[in-house]
């Protein structure tokens, strides 16, 4: 049975439980959903813009509160999780103000007389499945855009993210979403599998998470014929191309690599630097890693607290001490550290190879691995060597360079001198085991919506 549970990362103690719904429970969220559709997808575009909106008054004017929540739950630093709320309420902004202009009719021109158009209209009832890292910041790029086209939503929410969860419902209740337009369950895996996804009413499935549950729900959705839109690992490459870039560039891999404790699919996982500078480089990341401290996530001074959960850093110590079992050097770090809760040391390794399992697989909390390469291509070579192809980013003082080979990488997203990110007007998704589908930006209103036909004969 899932078990909904604030387990604060901090301290290992249990502070707040919730019941798991039970199969009556989700058939009322069904009901609910169903119900509510209808009236939502009539809803003119202007007054669900102006919810959207209000959404976003109640985030910033409760910021401090919802921040609160999540450092407790899956330990985000103060200053971090004030910083997902501003990109919360930048999200529902954006499809406040750009969404009626996204659903507008499309004329398509006609070969062979009359007129056609599409109509952007809305696909059903959605389920959004959502992960811990980012607890606010994932749903509202689920939510927003798919609320703007006029479909209605169950939300399952991580099971140690329910406390966020439910303030969610809470914020949209209170800025006059219809009943049933956006529904939070606690539900398990078996009531997803069984009930929810195969529910007649039930049209598609967005997930951002792991690839084993990506997989899990891409089979139970194909089995029912249900769209779906997956946002699962990546293993981002992080390329350093010249000697000049090396000090921005160390600050800006140890920012991405350690910020939510190194707790996000599009952080900079592998760091490949050229052989010509690679030993400065080295020096003078591992003396950046060294300075990282952990610290109290509730205070406004501390860039870098707990994992999310005990579970999440005993699997990364396995997955780092089997590195260091094959020969990695860890520069730093290494190890959990040495306090209750779910901590671990800021870690930087070296000398890793292809029968480690860090080498294959996307380690999620604070590991920065550096590899060395010849040149630009054993750079872009080693970067494509993945079965993940999220994000990735180039560094260089010549752009036009970092452009070059940027263009050879498999990925969905490529960001040239700064650590992959995140705004609400740009297309988020990977290709290859990262994923299918995009969020955000206009291609975030494209995944779920009908695009309906409408022909008129040449006379009409």
């Amino acid at each position: 049975m899932t078990t909904y549970a604030v387990t604060n990362p901090a301290t290992g103690e249990v502070e707040r439980e919730f019941p798991t719904a039970t199969d009556e429970q989700i058939g009322q969220a069904l009901d609910a959903a169903g119900r509510a559709l209808e009236g939502w997808a009539a809803t003119p575009p202007a007054e669900r813009a102006q919810l959207l909106s209000r959404v976003a008054d109640i985030y910033e004017r409760r910021a401090d509160e919802l921040a609160a929540i999540i450092t407790r739950e899956m330990g985000k630093p103060k200053k971090q999780a004030l910083a997902e709320m501003q990109i919360v309420v930048s999200i529902y902004r954006y499809y406040a103000e750009h969404g009626e202009e996204y659903l507008a009719d499309e004329e398509v021109p006609v070969a062979r007389g009359g007129r056609a158009v599409v109509r952007n209209e809305p696909y059903g009832v959605l389920l959004g499945i959502m992960p811990w890292n980012f607890p606010y910041y994932q749903v509202a790029r689920f939510a927003a855009p798919n609320l703007m086209i006029g479909n209605t939503i169950l939300l399952k929410h991580a099971p140690q993210c329910p406390e966020s969860a439910e303030a969610m419902e809470e914020i949209f209740r209170e800025a006059g979403l219809p009943e049933g337009a956006y529904v939070n369950v606690y539900a398990s895996n078996e009531q997803v599998a069984e009930q929810i996804i195969p529910d007649r009413r039930v049209q598609g499935v967005s997930l951002t998470g792991s690839e084993r549950a990506g997989t899990a729900v891409a089979e139970v959705a194909g089995r029912n014929l249900k769209k779906i839109v997956l946002e699962l690992g990546g293993n981002d490459p992080f390329i350093v191309l010249d000697r000049d870039i090396v000090p921005k560039a160390v600050k800006q891999a140890v920012f991405s690599r350690m910020g939510n404790a190194g707790q996000a699919c599009n952080a900079a996982k592998r760091i490949i630097v050229l052989d010509e500078f690679y030993d400065d480089f080295v020096e003078k990341l591992e003396e950046a890693v060294r300075g990282v401290e952990l610290g109290d996530p509730s205070s406004e001074d501390t860039f870098m607290g707990p994992m999310s959960s005990e579970r999440a850093a005993e699997d990364l110590d396995a997955q780092v001490q089997d590195a260091v079992s094959h020969g990695a050097k860890v520069h730093s770090g290494g190890r959990r550290a040495d306090r209750p809760g779910a901590w671990y040391e800021p870690t930087m390794l070296t000398g890793l190879t292809e029968e480690m399992r860090a080498y294959r697989e996307e380690l999620f909390g604070p590991v920065a691995m550096v590899y060395r390469v010849a040149d630009e291509d054993a750079a872009v070579a080693l970067a494509n060597d993945s079965e993940y192809g999220l994000s990735a980013s180039v560094h260089s003082s010549d752009v036009a360079r970092a452009e070059r080979v940027a263009d050879q990488l498999e990925t969905g997203m490529v960001y040239l001198n700064e650590g992959s990110g995140t705004a609400a007007e740009l297309p988020f998704g990977g290709v290859k085991r990262s994923g299918i589908g995009r969020e955000l930006g206009r291609y975030g209103m494209e995944e779920f919506v009908n695009k309906r036909l409408v022909k008129f004969a040449k006379d009409s």
